[in-house]
């Protein structure tokens, strides 16, 4: 008899629905807690917690809803065979349009094509409420129905453009790939990756928002000065118009060897007023740069990806695993969906092990940033921001442990007391 590979699949699924929503529970139950955390008495204001608390609990009665019709969505297209229905009814379409469905990249292209419709319609109900409700509701929401509909829209064709070249390719690897298919796949996912990275900020990101250089002045000065002390390849310093979407504030750079920049919300510079906290926080940006910790993240993404395409290889011919899942065939692309489906409990590991790593780093980049000089700017950006945000004060430590990518506000200001004390 055949492993029930699709039972156990959906079984492992509903368990951790399960396990989330327990620790959603506690969350919820600390977003209640009615007091400040002793660490942020007399650094957040009673106003703010307020806001913050009620921002909080909204957003989490909508994950409850959200991730129990998720559950219930996927258990049902696995269970009720709704994967392998569409994939012959996508071939259905082929041959009423005149085309070839024995083609592979044809049919898989056309299968895409009903999925992305499909999942952009149940998710748009979601996507609305989220933004035009939750986020209005706490003056976060900038954008207008039909600004969002426009980027929705130019998200499409950009799936459009840039889907079909990749899958296509993708099939035609592991069509041919023979023995060094995961080597090639791999490859293939580097070379991509590096591709996208340099396009998307230069080409994409400019379609969604525009991006100015940071004018003449002060704060200007004090960034580049901080980035030649680090001996930090500035090349741009760019500000973009976060504002007309969302008052959530950020800053990042990206850029390869040499060609580095530095991107501002306009929503960072208009909440820190003293400048001085600017460049705190992107002394705390350079600091990843500085401690290779984009370089580590990035080569562990890339090991990640061998693996991964490793153990696709070992099962992509398995006539039981297709079966179990309702394919007769075993087309590429299906094959992808299901591996991806049956290591779902190792990805879940590898995402913990990911944010504890990725917990450290933050850490990391705090002290590097004090190392600097910017200790106190560093403190006062950190609860701005968190306060500008509305961003949870009250925190169920098994809930962030398992989630939090960055440790919370009580915890990172804890570190810099204490580094504090260790100088002192």
């Amino acid at each position: 008899m055949a492993f029930p590979y699709m039972e156990a699949v959906v079984g492992f699924m509903i368990l951790m629905y399960i396990f989330e929503t327990y620790l959603d529970l506690r969350q919820h139950a600390a977003l209640k807690l009615p007091t400040l955390p002793r660490t942020l008495e007399g650094v957040i204001s009673q106003e703010k917690f307020e806001k913050s608390r009620a921002y909080s609990l909204d957003k989490s009665y909508f994950n409850f809803v959200h991730e129990f019709v998720n559950i219930l969505m996927e258990s049902a297209i696995l269970l009720f065979g709704v994967l392998p229905w569409f994939w012959k009814k996508s071939g259905n379409f082929l041959l009423f349009a005149g085309l070839n469905a024995e083609n592979e990249i044809l049919h898989t292209l056309a299968f895409l094509a009903g999925m992305m419709i499909w999942s952009q319609i149940t998710d748009l109900p979601f996507s609305l409420y989220s933004t035009f409700v939750i986020e209005a509701r706490h003056g976060f929401n900038k954008q207008t129905i039909w600004l969002f509909f426009r980027d929705l829209f130019k998200g499409m064709c950009l799936a459009i453009i840039l889907g079909p070249p990749i899958v296509s390719a993708i099939i035609v690897i592991v069509q041919k790939g023979g023995p060094y298919l995961a080597i090639y796949l791999w490859a293939f996912m580097f070379v991509l990756s590096l591709v996208m990275m340099t396009l998307y900020p230069v080409l994409i990101a400019p379609l969604f928002n525009k991006f100015t250089p940071l004018q003449e002045g002060e704060l200007r000065e004090k960034i580049e000065k901080l980035a030649a002390s680090l001996n930090f390849p500035l090349k741009k310093l760019f500000v973009v118009d976060g504002s007309t979407r969302s008052s959530h504030s950020n800053a990042y750079m990206y850029g390869f060897y040499k060609n580095k920049r530095i991107v501002l919300y306009d929503t960072l510079i208009q909440q820190c007023k003293d400048d001085e906290e600017i460049v705190a926080v992107l002394a705390h940006e350079l600091g990843h740069w500085k401690l290779n910790h984009t370089m580590y993240s990035f080569i562990a993404v890339q090991i990640l990806t061998l693996l991964q395409f490793g153990g696709y290889t070992l099962v992509r011919n398995s006539t039981d695993l297709f079966r179990s899942f309702g394919f007769d065939t075993q087309p590429v692309l299906i094959g992808l969906i299901i591996f991806q489906h049956t290591v779902i409990p190792l990805q879940h590991l590898v995402s913990f092990g990911l944010n504890l790593v990725s917990r450290s780093f933050e850490f990391q980049a705090d002290a590097f940033a004090k190392k600097l000089g910017y200790s106190s700017p560093l403190r006062a950006a950190l609860v701005k921001l968190q306060e500008e945000n509305l961003s949870a004060m009250n925190t169920d430590p098994w809930y962030s442990a398992y989630h939090y990518s960055h440790p919370p506000l009580v915890e990172r200001l804890a570190a810099l007391d204490e580094s504090s004390k260790k100088t002192d």
